[in-house]
């Protein structure tokens, strides 16, 4: 099974064959990322709990694909940014370990400003 290096090649050597580099700016990757959202978003807006359950059954590949393009151009990014992927999320772990401890988060879906004093 690949690895994230291994998927950041591959997705590096599609872009750099078709000479598509020069339109990935960062501004526009982020732009990107943000409609790749949406589109994965779009699946699930103004359906029930039942009715989500029934598209991932039936849409399931749909869905994949669209997820599999965030993460085309999140490793992208980190990849023109010379941003380690890997390391960024455990730091952003041991950064939200602190903002939002157990103790104080558990179950609860308020911000970490709302029990910041508090720490």
């Amino acid at each position: 099974m690949p690895d994230i290096q291994d998927l950041t090649r591959r997705i590096i050597d599609f872009r750099d064959e078709r000479d598509w580099k020069q339109f990935h700016k960062p501004k526009d990757l982020a732009t990107g990322l943000m409609l790749e959202s949406g589109e994965v978003a779009e699946h699930f807006l103004w359906k029930s709990d039942e009715e989500i359950k029934e598209h991932i059954k039936s849409r399931k590949e749909e869905i994949g694909d669209e997820i599999a393009d965030v993460l085309h151009y999140l490793l992208i990014m980190c990849h023109d940014l010379d941003i380690d992927i890997i390391d960024a999320t455990q730091r952003k772990i041991e950064k939200n370990k602190k903002r939002y401890p157990a103790h104080k988060a558990r179950g609860s879906h308020e911000k970490y400003t709302a029990y910041m004093d508090e720490v």
